[in-house]
């Protein structure tokens, strides 16, 4: 499994409408594409900060590869129309789950 990091700083007054965006539109949308098997969306708790990072969970680098194409590794995806929310381009980075911990229970995931 690999773990997208999709990150942007939202502008000010459209970071409320940008959310429900992604919450009711793009991130649902994903569920159609093979190979992703879930993400989150987080917003910062600082008001400052208008940051919105998205995790998205993928199968594999073959599953990336068909949603973001050959640059997956760098290339952010956003829909057209969206970069009107946006201060710069999105950012992406890429991790494998190495620990996944909940309080009572600790699991380790092999790496190959």
């Amino acid at each position: 499994m690999i773990v997208r990091m999709w990150e942007a700083h939202v502008t000010p007054d459209r970071l409320d409408e940008f959310c429900a965006k992604l919450t009711d539109e793009s991130i649902p949308a994903l569920a159609a594409v093979d190979g992703f098997l879930g993400a989150e969306l987080l917003r910062s708790v600082s008001a400052e900060d208008h940051r919105v990072v998205v995790l998205a969970r993928w199968r594999d680098e073959e599953a990336l590869r068909a949603y973001a194409g050959p640059m997956w590794r760098i290339r952010p995806v956003w829909a057209e129309g969206e970069f009107r929310n946006l201060e710069h381009p999105p950012v992406v980075s890429h991790f494998a789950p190495v620990t996944h911990f909940t309080p009572g229970e600790l699991s380790t995931t092999d790496q190959d």
